[in-house]
């Protein structure tokens, strides 16, 4: 049989699973919303490429990343668990070759990646601001009662320009209430709101550092095309959005695992995909080490700590045996 290599990309709002063969060609994704219970949208993901997969072709590599990687790695055999930034990167240089910035929005943060010659050369990530994130927007359409997979095209129709303050999920919101009440449309209002959080990512993400073309755009906030209008209007560049722009995380992680296991020659860790059976017990404290009070996750395996997360200074998450 030939041989798939497996991604996994855990986030607060999507778990995105993915199988790519040896040329790094898609062979399946999974797109499917975390609901607040990462481990069983993993479970749900196994169970659903184990339906694409076995029998057809033999799991030669995985990988595993985003907030959730520590734990689904050891959950499932990961031979490589890496950090988003690196997998963002990776699956950038493979699928869009020549990119020079890349802008990923995804449900609760954003990042910018800097590569050149196919290499990173610098990153900045904002996880404090929830303004222009997919949850954020979703918020937006829900209040403003239209289906968010019709969001960027209310923007693309907008008749007249209207400045909302993005700089902030509390007064974008409220500037936007206030510019309904003077009449503007939700078109109008909808583009402004683009518009403004692309300034607001732009400002503080790309602050003192040279932002240079060929842009990419990905994460899920890259479907919505007022979001990619925004971005080409500020950047006077066009901004290209990959076929698999909601899943480049876990394509970046699948590609690393192969490189891993064709570098060093080592059999995969993978558990089987029984993995999904596997029986976890979830607990929380919060960390007093500093003023942060991060609540951190702890899951333990037969009474032992298997993976923790949710610090951001990654005291706790460092603190746990790597597999």
């Amino acid at each position: 049989m030939d041989k798939v290599y497996l991604g996994i990309d855990v986030g607060s709002v999507s778990t995105n699973v993915v199988a790519i063969d040896a040329n790094n060609r898609v062979l399946s994704k999974q797109y499917i919303r975390t609901n607040g219970q990462p481990l069983e949208s993993v479970k749900t993901g196994i169970k659903n490429l184990k339906n694409d997969i076995d029998g057809k072709y033999i799991v030669s590599g995985v990988g595993t990343t985003g907030s959730g990687r520590q734990l689904v790695g050891i959950m499932i055999g990961a031979d490589v668990v890496k950090n988003e930034i690196t997998a963002h990167a990776t699956a950038t240089i493979n699928y869009v070759p020549g990119a020079n910035t890349i802008f990923e929005i995804g449900g609760q943060d954003s990042k910018i990646i800097f590569l050149n010659s196919g290499l990173i050369t610098d990153f900045a990530m904002n996880t404090v601001c929830a303004a222009g994130t997919g949850s954020f927007l979703d918020h937006q359409a829900e209040r403003l009662g239209i289906p968010i997979q019709q969001f960027g095209d209310y923007a693309l129709r907008a008749q007249r320009k209207v400045r909302i303050a993005g700089r902030c999920t509390v007064f974008a919101e409220s500037d936007m209430i206030s510019k309904q009440q003077f009449g503007f449309s939700k078109e109008e209002i909808i583009n402004g709101l683009c518009e403004a959080l692309v300034r607001n990512y732009i400002n503080n993400l790309g602050r003192g550092k040279k932002i240079r073309p060929p842009y990419v755009f990905q994460g899920g906030v890259a479907a919505n095309a007022g979001i990619r209008a925004a971005f080409e209007k500020e950047l006077g560049e066009k901004v290209t959005v990959p076929e698999y722009f909601d899943v480049m995380g876990a394509l970046g992680a699948a590609i690393l695992s192969k490189e891993y296991v064709e570098h060093t020659g080592h059999s995969t860790k993978f558990r089987g995909f029984e993995a999904a059976d596997i029986a976890f017990t979830p607990s929380s404290f919060e960390c007093s080490g500093c003023s942060n009070l991060c609540e951190v996750i702890k899951v333990e395996i037969n009474g032992e700590t298997a993976a923790m997360w949710g610090d951001k200074c990654a005291k706790w998450t460092n603190s746990v045996k790597s597999i």
